[in-house]
């Protein structure tokens, strides 16, 4: 019996870091060019509010969330599930998608708060939360992931977008201190890369070796494979420019949480 469950955890852990597929849901790749925007402002509020700086880390109090506050981000995502964001422009949709995403992931970590990472979110036998069903958008049944990789990195296929979406983890890209738009993404997602790549949860080099974050290996066909990984790094820092030394992977889960 305990042979067994060791081999259970051991299948359970290679089952846990494996990254999901790009896979495209073709329901969601349609939109229009309506020049109508989507309301984020109630999310804007509460990055106002709750959004810190900490050195590379952009943090999110949750212990001092309000009842008031938390109703609102319910009542925010409430909104964005009773729209059709197909009746949207492309650009529309984006920000959409990853304030959804964003929001969605504050409100989880919220709902289960104290929690000393999101990992721990999703059930027994889960890694994370990302598989789960947990909200309902044009009649489909949607999970974190199948915001992620079903619909944001097929449609788009914009790498970038892996500094927009944030996990609620320390090793994660910022979640950003402004909602995206559909006029505001373009400079977000530079702004983002930026910073990510320059600092050491993302890029770290030292005596000729490189120690990346796991983003960059688990979804190195999103950059065009190793070398695409570090051409697009050297696009961000000039001190990575055709790289060619020891290459390891590091990513923190710990919560993205402000004391």
């Amino acid at each position: 019996m305990y042979k067994v469950w060791i081999l259970i955890l051991t299948l359970f852990s290679f089952n846990a870091f494996s990254a999901p597929k790009s896979e495209p849901w073709p329901f969601w790749d349609k939109h229009t060019q309506s020049t109508q925007s989507i309301d984020h402002s109630q999310w804007q509020t509460l990055l106002d509010t709750y959004l810190v700086e900490r050195g590379e880390n952009t943090l999110f109090r949750y212990a001092s969330v309000t009842s008031t506050d938390k109703q609102t981000l319910k009542t925010y995502i409430s909104s964005l599930a009773k729209i059709d964001p197909r009746q949207y422009s492309q650009a529309e949709q984006y920000a959409y998608w990853v304030n959804l995403y964003n929001a969605l992931t504050v409100d989880l970590i919220l709902d289960n708060y104290p929690v000393k990472s999101i990992t721990k979110l999703g059930g027994l036998f889960s890694f994370g939360p990302w598989g789960n069903e947990i909200i309902e958008v044009a009649g489909k049944p949607l999970s974190l992931n199948d915001i992620e990789h079903r619909i944001l990195r097929p449609i788009w296929q914009d790498p970038r977008t892996h500094y927009a979406v944030n996990c609620a983890s320390l090793g994660c890209p910022n979640l950003q201190a402004q909602a995206f738009t559909a006029e505001n993404t373009e400079q977000l997602l530079e702004q983002s890369a930026q910073a990510f790549v320059n600092s050491d949860k993302g890029a770290k080099l030292s005596n000729s070796k490189l120690q990346l974050s796991s983003i960059y290996d688990w979804f190195a066909v999103d950059f065009d494979g190793e070398q695409g990984v570090i051409k697009h790094l050297a696009k961000y820092r000039s001190d990575l420019t055709g790289f060619k030394g020891k290459v390891s992977f590091d990513y923190d889960w710990k919560l993205n949480k402000a004391d």
